[in-house]
């Protein structure tokens, strides 16, 4: 059945839900094992108790292609983040959660179900790895509700494969958003310096679970892993590492968006290596790379072809 959580027994997902919020006792489902007990209110570096915090939601146009058609994408903003990093483009809502809406199961449920009433084409959480359990939570409300559209689970790549297996057969597209291939990197712009190696663990989970991305006869995403890179200033090298790891163990017909909307955001500018915008030949480099390595998948908000981006680049 599409998508696929219908296939599960109400039961089975409350009990993946309690399974979750057990482990909010002393939490350690992220990388960061923060261990503090959220139940009780007591806080990590995603700075979230027991209930998720809600910064906004809306349809949103401007995600891939396959994602919004002709209705848009239901994307819920999460408050707070397990990853932090220091340039984020929603440094308000991913460094803080005081002006969200900390939302109860229920109501989390009932924006899913408002987003599907607007005609959406599906849920697409954002930042959600550190609210996993409230997301589970909320999924029997929503299902007993009428929910039926497929989950997005749209995360900057920090996750935990015990974690993601919890949500085997709940999501049907997996969006990680990968940035750096080098632990330097990883130290010194979001404190975790293990980013590249839990972000390679974390997409073999995703692919393993849901396979490439499957696109229906109208152009929208059902099913699978849809990888989004972002290119940062003087980063080539690890550019290159995250296009040759897709390319040798993922699958050649992995879908990515190679991103290049880069920009000085939150305290970026106290980086001078990275208070910039990315060059067009930054951009260029990266797709030489992904045509170099077998990766032709690309989003199709891009030109067609490299020689087109290549003519709109010289522009």
């Amino acid at each position: 059945m599409y998508p696929s959580y219908l296939d599960l027994d109400i039961e089975e997902l409350k009990g993946r839900a309690e399974q979750a919020m057990g482990i909010l006792t002393s939490c350690n489902l992220c990388p960061r094992e923060c261990q503090v007990n959220r139940i009780q209110g007591q806080t990590g570096f995603c700075q979230t108790g027991r209930h998720a915090y809600i910064a906004s939601y809306d349809q949103h146009f401007g995600e891939e292609n396959p994602l919004i058609g002709e209705n848009g994408s239901g994307t819920i903003f999460f408050a707070g983040c397990n990853l932090g990093c220091i340039f984020c483009q929603n440094f308000d809502i991913s460094h803080s959660t005081g002006q969200a809406l900390e939302a109860s199961p229920s109501q989390l449920a009932a924006i899913m179900i408002e987003l599907q009433n607007r005609g959406s084409h599906n849920i697409n959480l954002v930042t959600p790895t550190h609210v996993i359990p409230q997301i589970l939570e909320a999924m029997p409300i929503a299902i007993d509700n009428g929910l039926n559209l497929p989950i997005v689970y749209n995360s900057g790549g920090y996750d935990k494969v015990s974690t993601l297996r919890l949500l085997e057969n709940i999501v049907d597209i997996y969006m990680p958003d990968i940035k750096f291939a080098e632990p330097a990197s990883g130290a010194r712009y979001c404190q975790a310096g293990d980013y590249p190696a839990r972000a390679r663990e974390a997409i073999q989970e995703m692919h393993r679970q849901t396979g490439d991305l499957e696109i229906d006869s109208r152009g929208i995403a059902r099913k699978g892993l849809l990888i989004r890179h972002l290119i940062m200033p003087d980063k080539q090298t690890e550019t290159e590492k995250w296009l040759e790891f897709i390319a040798n163990h993922i699958s050649l017909n992995t879908y990515i968006n190679i991103m290049d909307q880069y920009r000085p955001s939150g305290q970026a500018y106290a980086y001078p290596e990275i208070n910039r915008h990315i060059t067009a030949e930054e951009y260029r480099q990266a797709l030489n790379l992904a045509e170099r390595y077998g990766l032709k998948r690309l989003d199709q908000k891009s030109p067609r072809t490299f020689r087109d981006i290549f003519r709109l680049l010289r522009k």
